[in-house]
């Protein structure tokens, strides 16, 4: 690249890193929201915590990426024809395809960056996710209890707790287990205490009753106790027995899909469709680039102004994206739209590169006549 053309590569680089920053801090932030409850409401370590909002950033960061190049791209052109500098570098020959090339190789590294998070990164931080809550479920199940209301632990497993001291005793507690229907269980006690060992989270009720109701007889039996002891972990599914959601798959699962997956024609679509979404979304970095470069550099410079083409640079990315996610929801139903999905950001590619490439030859102002043409003229 020369040296303009670096000069260029150097601003849009800071710019996309500053979007990127701020784009992900957002997202942090609502997702620490979700998070936090762990940490302040239940007692979790804060280790975990960060460890959980840490796994957040690889799922949504092959999204912002594109997006933040987008408004880095936006700001940066538009800065530059605000500052004149554009028209002087019009002015000097540079066309319009020369002037998008540094952009064009910054949409080339994001698309790599995307291309690796797709791949390799974000499948992983999905399954570390997965299991840090199955995990949480099964060993920290007593960090979800809170007072006053019954929390539901498992499927038809509630737990009703009035209050917590310092200690962690959970006083007046109430469970009721309808696990089996036909059977319920109902157990009361004037204390419990939540005890976490290798096999997992135990629930130890002191001080009270378990009544059991048997459904076809109508009999009521009751059993008035010290001690009772409830194994928390048998109450959710563990994490090996769930089957997996394509996007903890990684991408050599997807690609070798087993003989029970392939014959299943609903499952094997949304995993076919989850490993093409993974192969055709960094192709939209290069495309939302190309396109918004193309509706700032084509044309003559305004001097008014270019938010009709910031606008129209802004429409046509979102119609672009909501057009990609559309593509992958059809997908996962029908593998027919798979093709469209790799087609929608190169259709979109090329007539940008078109407009652009028109001023790879910019004009260059007449000659001024010769002392000889103009006494010939005269």
């Amino acid at each position: 690249m020369t040296r303009l053309q670096r000069y260029l590569f150097r601003n849009l680089l800071i710019t996309t890193l500053y979007s990127t920053a701020g784009l992900t801090l957002t997202i942090w932030l609502s997702q620490s929201l979700r998070l936090i409850e762990i940490v302040v409401s239940a007692g979790a370590p804060l280790r975990m915590f960060l460890w959980l909002l840490l796994l957040t950033v690889p799922t949504f960061l092959g999204i912002v990426l594109p997006l933040a190049l987008v408004g880095a791209v936006l700001f940066t052109y538009n800065k530059m024809a605000t500052d004149s500098e554009l028209v002087v570098m019009r002015a000097a020959g540079v066309g319009p395809f020369a002037l998008s090339q540094p952009a064009l190789v910054l949409a080339g590294m994001v698309m790599a960056v995307v291309y690796l998070l797709n791949v390799w990164i974000t499948p992983a931080a999905h399954r570390e996710l997965v299991r840090m809550e199955y995990a949480v479920r099964s060993d920290y199940s007593q960090l979800f209890i809170r007072e006053g209301v019954f929390n539901d632990i498992g499927e038809q497993f509630s737990v009703f707790v009035r209050e917590r001291d310092s200690d962690g005793n959970l006083h007046k507690v109430l469970i009721h287990d309808a696990r089996q229907p036909e059977k319920p269980v109902t157990i009361m006690g004037d204390r419990a205490v939540m005890l976490t060992g290798v096999e997992g989270a135990r629930f130890v009720v002191y001080d009270g009753n378990r009544q059991e109701l048997d459904r076809k007889t109508g009999r009521l039996s009751q059993l008035y106790f010290e001690r009772y002891a409830i194994d928390l972990k048998v109450l959710s599914p563990a994490a090996a027995e769930r089957w997996p959601d394509a996007r903890e798959r990684s991408t050599d699962e997807l690609m070798n899909l087993p003989p029970d997956i392939v014959q299943d024609d609903k499952m094997r679509s949304s995993l076919i469709a989850e490993l093409h979404h993974r192969f055709a979304s960094p192709l939209l970095a290069l495309a939302f680039t190309a396109v918004s470069l193309a509706a700032l550099l084509s044309g003559e410079f305004n001097r008014r102004g270019q938010s009709v083409r910031i606008t129209m640079a802004v429409l046509l990315v979102m119609g672009l994206q909501a057009g990609a996610l559309g593509l992958t929801s059809l997908s996962g139903k029908m593998t027919a739209f798979v093709p469209l999905m790799y087609m929608l950001p190169l259709v979109s590619v090329v007539p940008a590169l078109w407009v652009m490439s028109r001023g790879l030859r910019p004009r260059r102002p007449a000659a001024p006549p010769s002392a000889g043409d103009a006494a010939a003229a005269g």
